[in-house]
Formats: structure tokens, C-alpha cells, sequence
């Protein structure tokens, strides 16, 4: 769909579909429950529903881990809406009584009920469903049905394990796939995911419309990145790299880089097939959304590989690199000993024996199975089956040992990526090789020499990632009408800003990340300075609420520094208290400030939109976040509105503040 026109800046708000509550949800926000919130974003001035990723996710809670780039989650599906449920009251009266209640909701039994009762459903109106010709019309509009409805029905024979664990059907043709598909056999079965998916597309639909015809556009999540147990992943193998996983490169709060465990693309074989699969899902997603953000947007630029099999991202390496070839290396000196001593990890005795109770022949005796000695030298190389760091971790030796292992594993400056076309080693330095024992040792001569190669690769790379950047996304963003906002945080190569005007991608700013990090005191870049081409918020879901920030991390004392302004007129008294504690006068001040930005697009978590009543602030703000990164619990992901969206409609006093705070953004000119 195409971006609406506003004849003023554009004010969102951002909240997952799971969060909301109505009268008619059962236990978890359902797509229909987007009706009463649109209701409530027209009267509250809020001109754009910003969403999380809406995709099956199977059994992870994580809405950026999809089972499916296309099929869309059961567990937004509105019981009551379904032609097919009458008769099932007592059982969809049951699902809200149990859990509509819950402060947050419990993603996987939710999951499991709702699909439990949505098969009874079909198993009632089994006859009448198969001969649906509405059915078997939807399904020749949606031919990417059949890879899902054939894969999910596999994963529920197989107690939904991964795909990869399976005994049979690993690697299926798209043959193979058509032929399960037609099986008069297993037509039920297949059928059943097809309906519900029918069913989900009309609830969204309907729900989205709705929110047009109000005057609200709607902004989706589009994940860059597949699960590895995904139906993608597994019926269009050749679209990805099994051999090497996404994440990131170790920096301050992650020292040893993070590794996410999705495959990353084979750019070229999806280049081959014109990019088609990336261009249906965008034409897919275009079927819900006036706009989209495109999740972790420097992956188009690079991406941080990983060798499956490593457990960390720490020896990892940019996707594209201009690889450092032998040659260059041995032209500097480094061949034989000399390569390997900068490119494999050289681990002396006493290091393990530290951890192994000083007991020299049991150290021996344990780096004999996984390491070769050196001659007679106290110092060992890791032998050639052991390739990546699982390989120590599923070994049978002592966990302190397997520790120190693994930490030598990374010590190393240079890391093998591939080889040339004569079947020389390709290299590339190690994120942090100026912190290893092998940079340490060389002379100065020596220093200089790679420093000046690795920084002559580093100019090629950005040029290639550039390259690869305008080629994908001038391919991908022309293809739909949506407008498109990147999640470009972090680290970035020198071209994005360039690439995202060229293409009219929005970036993002996090209000409270927006600083000058180098300068004395940390202070806010100019929120009126932002290039208007971006979307400016206060929190994301990765972090805690706008109140969280101000009363936990220093941000009340930070951010009245730099606009001690927006505590004009207040008693000393209160000023001082307002630093380190959040209020509604507070967050009326704030907001009104802040949606000042000259950015094009203001979003707004409904969460801190909610602070201008007293009544919504939990006991503990942390209570109020979305996900932690870093932590694995059934509290990411699974948060809900303290209040249904009917008595929000209904809260003239919260609906004025909102408006009130918006006023004056909405009488500057548009500027989109």
C-alpha cells in the first residue's frame, strides 16, 4: 500500500499486536483488536500504528525468529470472527476466563490452546471447509501455502522439532514438496493450515482497512534475517548459507560479539533467481502496511558471518570482505611458522595447567586428545578435527579446561574466511587482533606493514558494501509502494546515509542514543537538527520505557542538563526530585519537547504515551518493557496493555494530554 499524505509531520506510536486488550481478545492481542486501538490513535491525534513482526514463529516467542517469511501467527486469530466457530462458545469463554486476566501472557501454552481449539473447529467443519471454493481460490493467490502447509504439517509429525532433526524429508525437491501437497492423503492435513492462514489474512485485512479508512497508516516489521528451522529455510535451501550464522562483532557490551543463530543469504543465488523471493515477501507485506522497517538495514551493506559452530560471534568476519590473500602476507614475511603463528592459536602448558589444579602430567594427558605438542615446547596447536569452538564444548573434558579452551580458541590475529581458485587460504583479521598474544609479539616493522594492508582492504570493503547496498536496495524498495524506515543503530559503514537518501529509506534516531559520544559530558544532538528523512523515537523494544531510562539510567539527570528548560516553572524542590523521577508533568513536558525533531516521523511506544495518567505506571518500570536483550524468559515478548483499548477510548483525560502534546507538531508542514 502506498504511504498516506499528511499535511503535517507524522505522529506514531509503537505497539506489538500480542499487547493489546479488548473485550472480544482471548488472552494475547488479536488483529481485530487494531480496530478499537485505531479508534483510539484518530482521537488521540496519533497518525501511525507501528507494529512488531506479525510472522509464525512456531514456538519461539521472539517475533524476529519467523517460521515463515509469509505466513502470518495463529495466535493473533480472533475466535468469534471465524463463520466456522458457532457452537465453540463455551470453549472460546474458557480460553478468555483463563487467561485474558494475565498481566502478560504465557506465549507458549497460549499458542498450544489456540491451536487446539482452532483444529477442533476444523475437524467440525471438515466437509464444508475442503469444499471451499473460497478456500481453494485463496490458496491460487497464495502459492507460497504449499511449502508452509506441507512444512508445518512435517514439524507437527515431528513433535515440532527442527527440521533438521528430522529422520526423513530433510532436503525435499520443490518436486517432492508439490507431490506431499497433492497427496489425497494428507489433503486434510495440509488444509487445515491453509484455512487458518485464509482466515488470519482476512482478519488483518479487515483491520487494516479499517485503520485507513480512519486516516491511520500502519507500519510493519520486516525481519532481515530467517530462522534456521524455517519453512524457507528449508524448502529454498539454496537461498541461504547453512554454513555460516548473522550476528554482531564484539564491542563494550559484548565482548565477545553476539551470534544469532540465522543462516545468513547467498546473495548470488538470489541475484541469479532476480531477487524474486525478497520481492514476494515485500509485495506480501505490502498487502498489510503503508510502511515498513527493514530490521538490522546494514545487513543489506554487510553482515557479520559466523562459521557454524561457533558458539560466540567473537571469530567472525564482514559478508562481503576484501580477503588478505597468502601472497600479500608472505610478501610481509608471514609463511610457514610465521603465518601459523598469527593464524592459529598457540597455547602454552602452564595456561591449562592453571586451571586443571597445577597438575602438570593431567594437563598433558587432557591436551593430547584435542591439541598437537609443538616439538618439545610447553606449547600446543589445536589438531585439525577441531575446527570451531563446539567442537572443545562437546568434548568429555573438564568444564574449567573446556573455559580456557575456548578463550586460547580465540587467540588469534588472523582468521582463514575461504580459498582462492587455487586453493590458497583467504584471510581476515580478527575484530580485536591488536589484543592478541601473536600482535603483541611483532615488531614494529611488522605492525605498520599489516596495519597499512588491513586498512587498504577496509577502504575496498566499504566500496563493496556500498556496492552491494544500492544494488539490493534500489532492487527491494522499488518494488513497492510502502515507505521505507531502516533500523540502522550500531556501528555503520561510511555509504549508509548516502544509500538511505538516495532511496528515500528513513533511518532511525533513538532519542536518548542521539549524542555526541566524543564530546565532555555526552550532551544530545539538536533534536531539531535531524535530516527530516527519519524516524525519531523516544524507546525501542530492545529497551527500557522512556521512564525506565530516566529513573534507572541516568537519563533525567543527562537529558535536563542539555533541556533544563522543560523544568521552567517548576519549585526548586520539584526540579530537583524531577531528575530522578519520572511524573505526568514530567512526561508531558518531555514529550511535548521532543516531538519538536524535525524528523519526518515521531514514534511514540504506547507505553510512555501512557505515563501522561498516573493510573498506567507499574510499581517497577521494568515491568513495562517489551524484551531484555541478552536474557532468555517467558517475560520477553509477552507484555500486555494494562487496559483495554475500550476504556482508553473512554479516557477523555489521556486523550487530551495526547492531543495537547501533539498540537504543535501537527501545525508545522508536512514534509513527506
Amino acid at each position: 500500500m502506498r504511504f498516506p499524505s499528511f499535511d503535517h509531520p507524522v505522529t506514531g506510536t509503537a505497539i506489538p499486536v500480542g499487547a493489546l486488550r479488548t473485550k472480544s481478545s482471548c488472552g494475547v492481542g488479536e488483529f481485530l483488536d487494531l480496530i478499537p486501538f485505531a479508534d483510539f490513535c484518530a482521537q488521540s491525534s496519533i497518525d501511525l500504528i507501528q507494529l512488531l513482526p506479525i510472522n509464525d514463529t512456531g514456538t519461539e516467542s521472539s517475533p524476529y525468529s519467523a517460521l515463515s517469511a509469509f505466513a502470518l501467527h495463529p495466535i493473533y486469530i480472533r475466535f468469534q470472527e471465524l463463520p466456522e466457530a458457532e457452537g465453540f462458545s463455551k470453549e472460546i469463554l474458557a480460553i478468555k476466563k483463563k487467561y485474558e486476566k494475565l498481566p502478560r501472557y504465557n506465549y507458549r501454552e497460549l499458542r498450544d490452546t489456540k491451536l487446539e481449539l482452532l483444529h477442533k473447529i476444523f475437524d467440525a467443519n471438515e466437509r464444508t471447509i475442503l469444499a471451499s471454493t473460497d478456500l481453494s481460490h485463496w490458496i491460487g493467490k497464495n502459492p507460497w501455502i504449499i511449502e508452509y502447509a506441507v512444512f508445518m504439517n512435517l514439524k507437527r509429525r515431528n513433535f515440532d522439532a527442527s527440521w533438521k532433526s528430522w529422520d526423513k524429508h530433510q532436503t525435499p525437491s520443490h518436486s517432492e514438496i508439490l507431490s506431499r501437497w497433492n497427496n489425497e492423503q494428507k489433503k486434510k492435513e495440509h488444509l487445515f493450515f491453509a484455512w487458518v492462514q485464509m482466515r488470519l489474512d482476512e482478519q488483518l485485512s479487515k483491520a487494516v482497512e479499517y485503520c485507513s479508512n480512519k486516516g491511520i497508516a500502519v507500519k510493519g516489521d520486516i525481519p532481515i534475517m530467517m530462522n534456521e528451522d524455517s519453512c524457507d529455510a528449508w524448502a529454498n535451501p539454496e537461498f541461504f548459507r547453512d554454513d555460516l550464522r548473522a550476528g554482531s562483532p564484539p564491542d563494550d557490551s559484548n565482548p565477545l560479539g553476539q551470534n544469532w543463530g540465522f543462516p545468513i543469504y547467498n546473495w548470488a543465488n538470489l541475484k541469479q533467481d532476480g531477487y524474486s523471493w525478497w520481492k514476494q515477501r515485500l509485495s506480501h507485506s505490502a498487502k498489510y502496511f503503508h510502511a515498513y522497517r527493514i530490521d538490522h538495514i546494514l545487513g543489506f551493506f554487510r553482515i557479520w558471518a559466523i562459521p557454524y559452530g561457533e558458539h560466540s560471534g567473537f571469530l567472525g568476519w564482514t559478508s562481503p570482505h576484501e580477503p588478505v590473500t597468502s601472497g600479500e602476507l608472505a610478501s610481509r614475511g608471514f609463511s610457514g611458522d610465521r603465518l601459523r603463528w598469527i593464524c592459529q592459536p598457540h597455547v602454552p602448558t602452564n595456561v591449562i595447567e592453571q586451571v586443571n589444579n597445577h597438575d602438570y602430567l593431567g594437563t598433558h594427558g587432557i591436551l593430547h586428545t584435542l591439541m598437537d605438542r609443538i616439538g618439545n615446547e610447553e606449547l600446543w596447536l589445536f589438531k585439525k578435527e577441531i575446527r570451531h569452538e563446539c567442537d572443545i564444548w562437546n568434548s568429555s573434558i573438564p568444564e574449567p579446561v573446556k573455559q580456557a579452551l575456548a578463550e586460547q580458541w580465540r587467540n588469534r590475529m588472523i582468521l582463514e574466511t575461504g580459498r582462492d581458485d587455487t586453493g590458497k587460504p583467504l584471510y581476515c583479521p580478527v575484530w580485536t587482533y591488536k589484543k592478541t598474544t601473536a600482535w603483541n609479539s611483532l615488531s614494529n616493522q611488522e605492525r605498520d606493514s599489516l596495519e597499512q594492508l588491513f586498512a587498504q582492504k577496509s577502504r575496498t570493503n566499504e566500496l563493496r558494501w556500498k556496492e552491494q547496498a544500492v544494488e539490493l536496495l534500489g532492487t527491494l524498495t522499488s518494488s513497492t509502494e510502502m515507505l521505507a524506515c531502516a533500523e540502522d543503530l550500531g556501528t555503520i559503514p561510511e555509504s549508509v546515509p548516502e544509500v538511505l537518501d538516495t532511496f528515500n529509506i528513513l533511518g532511525l534516531k533513538v532519542i536518548r542514543w542521539e549524542r555526541k559520544w566524543t564530546e565532555p559530558g555526552q550532551p544530545f544532538k539538536d533534536i531539531c537538527a535531524y535530516q527530516v528523512k527519519s524516524v525519531a523515537t523516544t524507546s525501542v523494544h530492545d529497551s527500557s520505557t522512556i521512564r525506565g531510562w530516566w529513573e534507572q539510567e541516568n537519563g533525567g539527570n543527562d537529558f535536563t542538563r542539555d533541556y533544563g528548560s522543560i523544568l521552567d516553572g517548576l519549585p526548586e524542590v520539584t526540579q530537583q526530585a524531577a531528575k530522578n523521577s519520572f511524573s505526568v508533568e514530567l512526561a508531558k513536558r518531555v514529550l511535548e519537547k521532543l516531538s519538536e525533531t524535525s524528523s519526518a516521523l515521531f514514534v511514540v511506544p504506547l507505553q510512555d504515551f501512557l505515563y501522561l495518567d498516573q493510573t498506567f505506571y507499574a510499581e517497577n518500570p521494568d515491568d513495562e518493557r517489551i524484551n531484555v536483550p541478552g536474557s532468555v524468559s517467558t517475560f520477553n515478548w509477552t507484555y500486555r496493555l494494562p487496559v483495554t483499548c475500550e476504556e482508553l477510548i473512554k479516557n477523555k483525560n489521556l486523550i487530551a494530554s495526547i492531543r495537547s502534546v501533539l498540537s504543535a507538531r501537527r501545525t508545522q508542514p508536512k514534509c513527506l
